[in-house]
């Protein structure tokens, strides 16, 4: 975990904050929001808010008082210790791509698998820079449809030791995961005292929250597991094309999740959520690493301050097909942002690749690179006497070279940043050990870590019981 001491990066005056303020209470009090949950409108209706079937037309005040009850930090415990996290506050969380439902290694583009969703747990577990392998990191679309979650949670929870993310296809799916975290961490008492997942709740924007997300975002908030409430916009087809206009959408849709979760268990720790991007106004595509998205995250971050939550957003992500140019650029475009706007959790960090559909192992390295690089130039500079090396001056004098003085030679080895997939070499050099390029580095860099890879102990006594409840579900669901 990354504590990001800079100082916040805020664009919005308060005369803006006042005007998407006065656009989130007009969309809750004159449009509504559907929840596609009937026990999720009862309790709306239960405590005073207007009901016309499945919209519920929200009392801003009411939403800020459930808000309020939203804590702005709490703790996450992972398997080890050692990984245990902090969300909120200077804190950044990262987390793995989340989603694709296809691979890319090299040049192959197939159906993910489970060995692939195994590989990508491995490196997320080896890579320090990563606090979480996430959820679907990759679809297993070689397992049982109905049970694959069991398979995914149950290696995230045994092949690494660090936080992970909740299943949300179904309720059912939500209730599985709780109960393999009750028997990892001690019971229900001991994951709700701290939370050992965290879970992705989008908003079918506009202004819509489905069936499927409110079953599973009132199972994991029963259990006080946090959930990330989270719109889904993308200018142009979910959210008018003005960034104003779909920053005022987006408070609308995650305070109306946010206050949902209060009603469901007062306390309860919530994520302010943010995917914002926009469409190819040419093409209908959706694009990712604008300068639209970037400059949306970094007026999210200070929305989210000023509702006292924590929140969620960026990540390396890019539109681009193959781990080139472009994809290194459009993720720094989202990444550099998320640092500048103090995101305190950030999904999609590594692996994402062509518009969410691809998780790519090369990818994935050159994001962890990017991720190293970025956590290094946003740790504070400390200027001190010494730092000063007036005793080099002294020794070097007018016209020298510092490369033979002795403030370099007892600080050479540490004294910069090294990036591990970088090549610096003489173009004679380069040339003569194969003209790699980045994400032919990237491949090897993968391979290398996936041989070293060690699975962290788990008491085999625990491992045969998650084992024994994965098969017993399994045959439940009907694989």
């Amino acid at each position: 975990m990354f504590h990001n001491s800079m100082p916040r990066y805020e664009i919005l005056s308060s005369d803006a904050l006042a005007t998407l303020d006065s656009g989130w209470r007009k969309i809750v009090t004159e449009i509504g929001v559907q929840f596609a949950k009937p026990e999720a409108v009862e309790l709306f209706a239960a405590n005073g808010q207007k009901v016309d079937g499945e919209t519920v037309f929200l009392d801003p005040e009411f939403v800020l008082e459930q808000v309020a009850k939203a804590p702005s930090e709490f703790d996450m415990q992972a398997r080890n210790h050692d990984h245990d996290v902090h969300i909120g506050g200077d804190s950044m969380v990262f987390s793995s791509v989340y989603g694709p439902p296809f691979f890319r290694h090299g040049t192959e583009r197939r159906d993910g698998s489970l060995a692939d969703f195994e590989n990508f747990a491995k490196l997320a577990q080896t890579f320090e820079v990563l606090d979480s392998v996430g959820g679907v990191v990759v679809e297993p679309n070689d397992a049982p449809l109905d049970s694959r979650h069991l398979d995914m949670v149950y290696r995230a929870l045994t092949m690494t030791d660090k936080i992970i993310m909740g299943n949300v296809v179904t309720g059912t799916n939500a209730e599985d995961t709780v109960a393999m975290g009750e028997m990892v961490f001690g019971g229900r008492e001991a994951i709700e005292e701290t939370p050992f997942c965290i879970s992705l709740i989008n908003c079918n924007s506009p202004l819509r929250w489905d069936d499927r997300m409110l079953d599973s975002l009132f199972v994991y908030t029963q259990a006080r597991q946090p959930c990330i409430v989270t719109p889904f916009l993308l200018m142009g087809a979910m959210a008018p094309v003005t960034i104003p206009a779909a920053l005022a959408q987006q408070i609308a849709e995650a305070l109306s999740g946010v206050a949902l979760t209060q009603l469901i268990n007062p306390g309860a720790p919530v994520v302010f959520g943010s995917f914002l991007s926009n469409i190819d106004m040419q093409s209908g595509s959706p694009q990712f690493g604008t300068p639209e998205s970037g400059i949306g995250l970094l007026a999210t971050g200070q929305i989210a301050r000023h509702f006292g939550l924590p929140f969620r957003g960026g990540g390396g992500l890019n539109s681009s097909q193959v781990p080139d140019a472009q994809a290194g650029y459009e993720a720094m475009m989202t990444l550099m942002p998320a640092f500048l706007s103090g995101t305190n959790f950030i999904m999609h960090s590594a692996g994402w690749l062509e518009g969410g559909l691809v998780s790519s192992m090369e990818k994935f390295v050159i994001d962890v690179q990017l991720l190293e690089m970025l956590q290094h130039e946003f740790t504070p500079l400390e200027i001190d006497e010494a730092s000063m090396a007036f005793d080099a001056h002294s020794e070097v004098g007018h016209g020298g070279h510092f490369l033979g003085a002795m403030h370099t030679m007892e600080r050479f080895r540490e004294c910069f940043y090294r990036p591990f997939l970088s090549s610096s070499d003489n173009f004679e050099r380069w040339t003569r050990n194969g003209s790699k390029d980045t994400a032919t580095r990237a491949a090897e860099i993968a391979e290398a870590k996936l041989a070293e890879y060690e699975e962290p102990e788990m008491d085999e006594g625990l491992k045969e019981q998650l084992q024994e409840f994965v098969s017993r579900r399994r045959t439940e669901l009907g694989d």
